[in-house]
Parts: structure tokens; sequence; C-alpha cells
């Protein structure tokens, strides 16, 4: 599956780990909702991450589709507050 981190670029992820970018999701969400900032720039980072480490980066002329589009990785909590609500940023029907 194609993701994209605005600012940074596209990665090429095997869908073995949508699990898991479903699962920091979820959990960011209600870090945000709780007001829980360290959890959440904590749980972010973790989940760029695994983008980052698990993705192949491709070509920046090579313009694909993205299933799912991440914040830039500097998103500020405040941002958050707006992105990562109700079902967050990874698409529940993947």
């Amino acid at each position: 599956m194609i993701i994209r981190i605005s600012t940074e670029g596209q990665y090429r992820v095997p869908s073995a780990h949508l699990d898991d970018l479903s699962e920091l999701d979820e959990k960011i969400v209600s870090a945000v909702a709780n007001d829980k900032k360290d959890e959440y720039f904590t749980l972010f980072n973790q989940m760029i991450e695994l983008v980052r480490q698990n993705g192949k980066p491709l070509d920046p002329e090579e313009l694909l589709e993205s299933a799912i589009v991440l914040p830039p990785p500097d998103t500020s909590f405040e941002e958050a507050r707006k992105l990562f609500v109700g079902d967050g940023v990874v698409p529940t029907d993947l």
C-alpha cells in the first residue's frame, strides 16, 4: 500500500503493517481526546517511524494515489486536535 507522509514523500509499505498503523491511529485519537500531549508525540513518532522503517520510499517523480496520508512529522498537538478525531487518519475500509 502507498502511504504519504505530508511534506516528506510517499512510501510503499507492506499491507501487513496496516493493523499496527490502525492501532497507533486509535491510540493517538484517544491521547488527543484526553489531552495527553506527551503520549500523542510518542505515538505519532512511532507511526511515522513505522512507515519510514518498513516502507520503501518512492521516487519523487513517481506519483501514485496514497491509501493513507499522514500529517507532517512536525504536526503540533494543536494541529493534531483537528486531524486525529473520530476514526483518525487511517481509513477503516482498507
